[in-house]
């Protein structure tokens, strides 16, 4: 004998649900073209030309723009409007500065946490970033190694933050001048490899304490060297 089903759920209050997630999937959409290189730095966003690209009203793109640009990927100029925000080292030693901050942390409960299947991710990462040829492969590995990390704690709010603060455009552009550096991809590959032992092993200090060191070297490398003393 069948039954009539319940009736639905008055459904008035999916509209504002509706809103928000145009509104996410324009982010969504806009920070990927940004993020690729389809939109360079310094172009103007036009909101009634995105809007139409991406079949969504203005109002959307503008929301999605206004996020953009706390995220720091988007500048707005009052009476000009939004444009695609240019990375400049004062910004990348910001970000850093935040990873460093966060990925010790991150690392240290992913000691904790950490499956069997995280831990082969992992290790994937780190022969993939040994094996790569090019300098976007090895940043994308290497990024990749940092994510696994990240989704080994089991917060999924670790690995947006850490999305919000590691642009891969970006950060393949810098790694391609960082990697002229003799022997920084080997050593980069071997920290990775003495941070992934340490999450195997349960041991969050010293996870911490390597993955500190790992990032602060980023650090002082993005930063100004001090002048040397006058001749």
């Amino acid at each position: 004998m069948s039954t009539i089903p319940d009736p639905l759920p008055d459904a008035s209050p999916a509209r504002p649900l509706r809103v928000r997630s145009v509104v996410g999937l324009a982010y969504d959409e806009i920070r990927a073209l940004i993020v690729s290189g389809a939109l360079a730095p310094g172009s103007r966003l036009g909101q009634g030309e995105l809007a139409d690209r991406l079949g969504i009203s203005r109002g959307s793109v503008r929301e999605a723009l206004r996020r953009l640009a706390g995220d720091g990927l988007v500048d707005f100029e009052v009476n000009r409007g939004f444009f695609v925000a240019e990375a400049g080292l004062d910004d990348v030693r910001d970000r850093l500065e935040a990873r460093l901050a966060l990925e010790p942390g991150i690392a240290r409960l992913a000691a904790e946490r950490r499956s069997v299947s995280d831990l082969e991710v992992m290790k994937e990462t780190i022969v993939a970033e040994a094996a790569a040829e090019t300098s976007d492969d090895v940043h994308d590995a290497s990024r990749a190694f940092h994510f696994a990390v990240a989704a080994a704690t089991g917060n999924h709010a670790f690995t947006r933050l850490l999305d919000g603060l590691w642009i891969a455009d970006i950060g393949r552009q810098l790694l391609a001048q960082r990697r002229r550096a003799e022997n920084w991809q080997d050593h980069d590959v071997d920290e990775h490899r003495a941070i992934v032992a340490a999450i195997e092993a349960g041991d969050g200090v010293r996870a911490a304490h390597l993955m500190g060191a790992h990032v602060e070297s980023a650090v002082r490398h993005w930063s100004p060297r001090p002048e040397g003393p006058p001749d």
